[in-house]
């Protein structure tokens, strides 16, 4: 029997590392036993001896385990290059993060993060964007981008849906996005909601002199998905949105590819991600889905808040937009594998769940200048109204910038002030 565990490897440049998170089961009476299990079914084993796997094979292709830590029930798998079909990120997931789930050697498994080789990075646009092209085409360079995502999620009309817009946007909002289960319904039909809502953006930018941004959602079949964004970008649109754990790797694949010539944003929404990353146990961490989702090429995702109302500690999401942004990541943190992008630009973290202008300074302590903060209930749930709500988060935001307390600021910003006392007791 091949045995996949080798203590003393030392991986190369042109491995692909990943780190495990595993419980073995009554069926593999050891963390090595699973670990061998893992990496044999993930690469070129089976569960018996086969007088088809070569020795020219499995010298060549074999995978090691390099690394067992019983303590935190870690592994490290280091896999040959030649296991992958480069720019084909589902084969690689099928490998690293398939069969495997399913063994009785295991109880539970969770990928916790995924190190590309340089061949892979290269076989990927990455971002056309990235964080320093979406703030030149915003004009904004010193404070975190401002947006709302349209409420309620559905049942506005695309007139409706057009005017919350536009009071968000001149109440100082740079962004407005639909939500994630709002693409083309009876009530509101994504072509007449793109034209209208395209109208209202036109008429505010002129009114403000600011730049404002509507991100569409053209989340359908890729055949539909194209369709839609053609007809955002002959509309006169810069963005758009995709679901990107709904909608598949192999068709955001395909969208980014699609979309390289085209002068547009992608903005990515991770919808359903909590089936597969909220477990700490098992399933596969938000962390690596983060790192997919750069490589395809997201300009935007959504990475968690902190403080609002969606499940993400503070190390977690942290963690996530370092290894969009690049900022440093402590050495000795072990749940992260190091990563070189080479050319691959940064991708813009988005906060986006249960924000509103009390939690603003906490959220930018926490996590920087460079988010984008979009808040939904916490706009158009202002006593006074959308661009109010809009307003007051502006302002929240240039307290910050200005370095004054939040109390103090609403003293003569009364938008902020009606905020501050509806939520002052929310606590999310």
């Amino acid at each position: 029997m091949l045995d996949y565990i080798d203590l003393e490897y030392s991986p190369n440049d042109n491995d692909l590392k990943v780190l495990f998170y595993v419980e073995n089961s009554i069926y593999a009476p050891s963390l090595e036993k699973a670990a061998e299990e893992i990496a044999k079914e993930s690469s070129i084993g089976t569960w018996t001896d086969i007088i088809t796997l070569s020795e020219d094979i499995a010298n060549r292709l074999r995978p090691y385990v390099y690394h067992i830590n019983k303590e935190l029930n870690y592994i490290k798998i280091a896999y040959n290059e030649e296991l992958f079909e480069a720019d084909n990120i589902s084969q690689i997931l099928s490998a690293i993060a398939g069969n495997i789930y399913g063994m009785k050697a295991i109880d539970n498994l969770r990928l916790i993060d995924i190190e590309f080789p340089k061949n892979i990075i290269n076989a990927y646009k990455g971002p056309k964007f990235g964080i320093e092209g979406i703030r030149k085409l915003l004009k904004v360079f010193d404070r975190p981008l401002l947006g709302s995502i349209v409420k309620p999620k559905v049942g506005l009309n695309p007139n409706q849906h057009a005017n919350i817009c536009g009071e968000s946007w001149l109440g100082g909002l740079d962004i407005v996005k639909d939500d994630e289960n709002l693409t083309s319904m009876r009530f509101n039909k994504f072509e007449t909601r793109v034209i209208e809502t395209l109208k209202i953006r036109d008429k505010i930018e002129k009114e403000t002199g600011e730049k404002k941004i509507y991100m569409p959602n053209i989340t359908a079949p890729v055949s539909e998905m194209k369709k839609r964004a053609d007809f955002v970008i002959e509309q006169g649109g810069e963005y758009v949105m995709v679901d990107i754990i709904t909608l598949g790797f192999s068709a955001l694949q395909e969208i980014r590819d699609y979309l390289d010539d085209k002068n547009i944003v992608i903005h990515a929404h991770r919808a359903m991600h909590a089936a597969i990353t909220r477990y700490p146990k098992h399933g596969m961490t938000m962390l690596s889905i983060a790192k997919i989702s750069r490589l395809i090429g997201m300009d935007q995702l959504h990475t968690g808040t902190v403080v609002g109302k969606m499940e993400g500690g503070e190390k977690e999401v942290i963690d996530i937009n370092r290894v969009l942004t690049n900022r440093v990541i402590v050495e000795e943190d072990y749940s992260i594998l190091h990563q070189d992008w080479g050319n691959i630009k940064k991708t813009f973290p988005v906060a986006s769940g249960g924000l509103y202008p009390n939690v603003v300074h906490k959220l930018i302590n926490i996590l920087g200048k460079d988010i984008v903060i979009q808040a939904g209930g916490g706009v158009h749930g202002h006593p006074e109204g959308t661009e109010a709500g809009a307003k007051a988060m502006r302002q929240a935001v240039q307290a910050y910038l200005d370095n004054i307390n939040l109390s103090e600021y609403a003293k003569t910003h009364n938008e902020l002030k009606k905020a501050l006392e509806k939520w002052k007791d929310i606590g999310i």
